[in-house]
Parts: structure tokens; sequence; C-alpha cells
């Protein structure tokens, strides 16, 4: 059988621990032996960042904007313990970070979901992406550790030398002070891949804020959602039969719990970081969750929504065979594989990313999986398997489609 060609390389991030283990035997047994597979090689591993200062990341990131797709592995951001543990020169920052803001991107996650795990939510009969907007808010946020009486303010001092004060709190006794912010240009990048996002998936869009509360933070992100639908994408929403939805984030929450799912939820920063773990977990697993990160201007980075498993690596190390369950990573490259296709007019290499997500979903409704889902199935028996074994077994539903 000859392999299937592919014109332009994908961008190739390896990651860190038991994700990178798992990450070479797919390409071992459900990658290299089908695909002649051109991929442009980045080794975004904790030593490798150390060692060049992070700049590998960076390169990683730019290589996304010349090639237009990446498929990357879960990776380490270091805290103080992984500091000591990997003799790092500093505390790097989150690759996904990173690479978010080089390429000005949305994460876009939705749960894999199969027939014998039921969501915990019973009237959820679709998956529910969750859009999070990864800049800025909290997670670039400034704080103070306020250590006596005093006035905290808040001033601006715009370049023309005009200034805004104004009192946050006169504090009577010690207390926190939290400063953060966002620019109206990364909202609109926002808007836009979730309204276009919308579009390519044919999934209507909900987007929630505080608006109420916040009157002028959250409100500028509703009012910016509200310009650029009106003026660039009604009409397509309309033709399309689908819905753009704004309420409330605390309304939206109710509204999640007694949908049947199957649309696209957006959120700030920090509401989308949590939503999307209670997603995921409602729906069955973090390790059946993929996540794309899509910039307005088309370019797409693909990976697993999970972290890069340390727990089973260390008993990697030790020799143990592990039940590392490897769906969200395969489903990245199966995902990245069928958008480089989609972008090159590679209909054979679209086929291949199908049958391979195929090959795993009949794997599962043969009830073989990893030990992680087998306390979740309701319906049918499951037997837990190791990875190499779940591997195999994908491998030979996927040799009967080729």
């Amino acid at each position: 059988m000859d392999k299937i060609k592919m014109t332009t390389p994908l961008v190739e991030m390896d990651g860190d621990e038991m994700t990178r283990v798992i990450w070479q035997m797919i390409k071992d047994e459900l990658l290299t032996p089908y695909i002649d597979l051109k991929t442009e090689y980045y080794d975004l591993g904790l030593k490798v960042r150390d060692e060049t200062k992070d700049q590998i990341t960076h390169d990683a990131g730019h290589a996304i904007r010349k090639y237009g797709v990446g498929v990357k592995c879960a990776t380490i951001t270091p805290n103080a313990q992984r500091v000591e543990e990997y003799d790092l020169s500093e505390m790097w920052k989150s690759p996904n970070g990173t690479i978010r803001s080089i390429l000005d991107g949305t994460v876009f996650r939705a749960p894999i979901v199969i027939d014998s795990i039921k969501p915990v939510v019973k009237n959820w009969k679709k998956p529910i992406t969750v859009a999070r907007h990864a800049y800025g808010d909290v997670y670039k946020s400034t704080e103070y550790r306020v250590p006596e009486t005093g006035k905290a303010e808040l001033l601006f001092t715009g370049d023309n030398g005009a200034t805004f004060r104004e009192t946050i709190y006169d504090f009577e006794c010690p207390g926190v002070l939290q400063g953060m912010f966002n620019k109206d240009s990364s909202i609109r990048s926002f808007a836009h891949s979730c309204f276009q996002y919308a579009l390519n998936t044919k999934q209507d869009l909900w987007f929630s804020t505080k608006d109420t509360i916040s009157k002028k933070y959250d409100q500028t992100f509703k009012h910016i959602f509200e310009e650029i639908f009106e003026s660039d994408y009604k009409k397509q929403f309309e033709e399309m039969g689908l819905t753009y939805f704004y309420t409330l984030i605390d309304d939206a929450v109710a509204r999640v719990i007694r949908s049947e799912g199957g649309y696209i939820w957006a959120c700030k920063n920090y509401d989308g970081d949590v939503m999307s773990d209670m997603i995921s977990t409602a729906f069955g697993s973090l390790a059946m969750m993929t996540s794309v990160l899509c910039s307005p201007d088309g370019m797409f980075e693909y990976e697993a929504a999970h972290g890069t498993v340390t727990r089973h690596y260390y008993k990697y190390l030790e020799g143990e065979e592990t039940s590392t369950n490897p769906i969200a990573t395969i489903f990245a490259w199966s995902g990245a594989l069928r958008k480089r296709g989609e972008m090159d007019g590679l209909k054979d290499l679209c086929s291949f990313a199908d049958k391979l997500e195929e090959a795993c979903y009949d794997t599962l409704h043969e009830g073989i999986m990893t030990k992680d889902l087998i306390g979740l199935v309701e319906e049918g028996k499951a037997t837990s398997v190791t990875t190499k074994v779940f591997l195999a077994e994908i491998k030979r539903h996927l040799e009967e489609k080729m």
C-alpha cells in the first residue's frame, strides 16, 4: 500500500513526560505506517526550552504562522518544584500562553463523546464546545498585598498627558489589590474567531459575561461582540439558520445545564478556564477533551486538553506499563492532519483522519479502553488495557479501514 502524500508540513511540537512517550508511540503505530509524514519539528520539552532560553517556543509559534497548522504535545509549565527537579535557569512561562499570544488565538475545547459513557447531566446529548478568550484578565493581572491603612487609586496617564484617577478603596486595615486589563484588538480577534468557528462547524454561538455588575469591563466585551456580529456575520448566520445569543454568565450556566448541548459557549478568560474543566468532567474525562487554538486569520494549533500525566511517567521510568489514555492526543493529530488536508486539497489525508478517529470509536465501543474510563462506563462490558495494547487495538481497526 502506497503511503498518503503530504505537500506542506505540519508544525510538530514535542512535549514532556508520559505524553511525550505516547506521542512517539502514536507516530510509530498509527501515523508513519500510512502517511509520508511531513513535519517541521520543534522539541518543546522542558530541558530544550531551558537550553534555548525559551526561544524554541517562539520559533514554533512563528512556524505555525508560516505553515498554518500545528500539532502540539502536552508540556510542563514549571513551578518552583519543577525548577528544582529539572535544574532550570528560570521559571519559564507556559508554552501554550506564548503560542496563543503569537497567533492571537482563541481556544476551543470540546469533549469526545461515546455511547457507553453518559454525561453526568443526563439531558446532554451533543458535545458542548467552550471557547476561551485566552488573553489578559486575571492571568495578566498586577497584584499587591496591602500591608497597612491607606488609599488605593486607579490611575491612567494617556500619551497626550491626560489622566484618569479614581479611588478604588480607602483601606482601614490590611488587604489585597488586583489590577487587570484587556485590549479592544484582542477582544475583536476573539469575537471574529468565535463567529468564524461557529460558521465553520455549523453551530449556534452563546456568549456570556456579567455586564450588569462590570459596566465598563465586561460591557466592552458585550458591545464589541454585538458590533462585529451585526456588521460582519449576522447575514451569514441567518442564511445558515444559526443563532448568536448573549446572556449573563449565571443565566448561561443554568441554560447550559438544562440544554441538550450542540453549541459553542464563548467565555472570558477565567470563565472559560473554569467552565471548560467543568464541561469535560461532566462529559466524562479530561483525557477525552479536544483543544484547538484558532486565530482570526486562519491559523490552527491542535493539542490534547490535559497535562503531561506525571504520575504515570514516574511509573514508566520504573519499568511499569501504564494504562494512559491517548485518545485526546490521537484526536489532536487527526484534527491537524484533516485541517492540513483541507487547506492543501488532499482528500486522502482528510479521509485518513476520519478513519483514524473511527478506529478509536470502534475500539471504545467494543469496551476496550484505558483504566481512567472503566469506572465511567454505564452500559455494556468494559476491559481495562495498557496504552500499548489499546493502541494495538486501534491499529487493528484502522487496518480494516485502509
